[in-house]
């Protein structure tokens, strides 16, 4: 296996998201039983140029064999390494409604070794209720909670107000990792990676494009 040596001051966001759908392109091919791929057919299954393909592995190390391509297994536990999936993250979900629902019990998150460990929530209604085997927590005491049972990732699905509002609290507690599914702009401090995620934005890229 290619040595993984990656100068992560050089890699773009674009490049991370590529490395997403190599892996999930790749688990799939697995799945299939295709041992081998070429970096041509895996860059059309991925929408991108083999030339791209070849530039984002190669801040990584060098992978693959000229003319035969790159061995499925090799080059997917590879990308699992590079992304961090060969270990659990343990989350903390904050809002317990439709959307909060959703994430919660996404099988996808589990299977990449995404883990909810507390959900929180400020409808007494919710507080108290169980979703598998955890316990809704009410949210005016989430920085408690999390100080004796820390996590690693928060993942946000509350109005902007209360979002705005977490913020804080999240990076004191010493979270350094944020999803926020909120429909606003949330800004943290250096070593703190945020991801804002706008469903409504995604939407309305595509209707623009439908309404060319």
């Amino acid at each position: 296996m290619a040595v993984i040596q990656g100068d992560m001051g050089r890699v773009s966001e674009f490049t991370v998201r590529r490395l997403s759908n190599y892996f999930r392109i790749l688990n799939d091919l697995e799945k299939r039983q295709i041992s081998t791929v070429s970096s041509a057919r895996l860059a059309e299954m991925c929408g991108v140029t083999s030339a791209q393909v070849r530039k984002d592995l190669s801040y990584f190390g060098n992978f693959g064999t000229r003319g035969l391509g790159y061995k499925v297994e090799e080059l997917k536990d590879a990308i699992v390494q590079i992304l961090g999936l060969d270990h659990s993250w343990s989350m903390a979900l904050f809002g317990a409604g439709f959307l909060g629902h959703a994430l919660f019990f996404h099988n996808g998150f589990r299977e990449d070794g995404f883990l909810f460990r507390h959900v929180f929530d400020v409808d007494p209604a919710k507080v108290g209720t169980t979703w598998s085997d955890v316990s809704i927590s009410a949210q005016k005491d989430a920085q408690k909670i999390l100080t004796d049972s820390p996590v690693e990732i928060a993942v946000i699905a509350t109005p902007p107000d209360a979002a705005r509002e977490l913020v804080d609290m999240l990076v004191d507690v010493g979270i350094r990792g944020v999803l926020n599914f909120a429909p606003t702009q949330l800004s943290v401090p250096d070593g703190v990676w945020l991801r804002n995620v706008n469903l409504a934005v995604a939407l309305e890229s595509l209707s623009f494009y439908l309404s060319m």
